[in-house]
């Protein structure tokens, strides 16, 4: 025993560690090759995040940017103007020059205004010379319309002289019902309605404004001086700030 603890034994000592160690290197490489070669035998076993990462092929690339488009030539076009083009020196001098005659201008008339004695006959009292005065503007007459006037509601909204505005429906109030009802009118020569037709607005609201519109008088319409019977809008507003 004692001989067993010198370093100096001489390599009587005996022991089984290095085949232990040969045994544990061979149990490790086995699990090494088992985890490697399960998931190839077996790939459901994998996580399929780790799948789909390993299977998606990476995004093409991008496509090259189109060429530049060809630069047009600009030829340019040499102007000539009509001057450079009418000035020239002559090449040769001409045997004959030909002189141009221009006939005498024609003698002017002239007159005294209110001066008929002198020849002229055309001077008027209160003209000028030679007989020239200013002519009074005729005066043209549109004819009348053969049916009403087209006018439009602005300029019939101020021919108004009398009516009530429209009262608002208590069962339009209740519903917060509101807004603007149009009517096309046709009012008489005299200023009073004679047509009266509903072109668009709430329903809750038309009947209270074709009754107070019909009872509103308005002022002739004058065309040429007379009378004329007029075609036109009239617009009723409902709010329930007042009727």
């Amino acid at each position: 025993m004692f001989e067993d603890s010198l370093m100096e034994s001489g390599g009587k000592i005996k022991t089984k560690s290095r085949y232990w160690m040969i045994a544990t290197f061979v149990f490790n490489g086995v699990i090494i090759c088992a985890m490697i070669l399960y998931p190839l035998i077996n790939p459901e076993a994998l996580p399929k995040t780790a799948l789909v990462a390993m299977l998606s092929a990476p995004p093409p690339p991008p496509p090259p940017p189109p060429p530049p488009p060809p630069q047009q030539i600009v030829k340019p076009i040499k102007m000539v103007s009509e001057v450079d083009q009418g000035l020239h020196a002559p090449t040769k001098i001409p045997h004959d020059i030909k002189m141009l005659k221009e006939d005498a201008a024609p003698p002017t008339m002239a007159g005294v205004a209110g001066m008929s004695g002198m020849g002229s006959g055309s001077g008027v009292p209160g003209g000028v010379m030679g007989g020239i005065g200013t002519a009074p503007t005729p005066v043209v007459k549109v004819a009348p319309p053969k049916g009403p006037a087209r006018v439009s509601s602005g300029v019939v909204s101020g021919l108004k002289i009398s009516g009530a505005n429209p009262t608002y429906p208590p069962i339009a109030r209740a519903a917060h019902v509101s807004g603007a009802v149009v009517l096309h009118a046709v009012i008489s020569k005299t200023g009073t309605i004679e047509k009266l037709e509903v072109i668009s607005g709430p329903e809750m609201l038309r009947t209270a404004a074709t009754e107070a519109v019909r009872n509103w008088r308005y002022k002739p319409y004058l065309l040429n001086g007379d009378p004329t019977e007029v075609d036109t809008q009239i617009t009723v507003n409902f709010n329930f700030g007042g009727g």
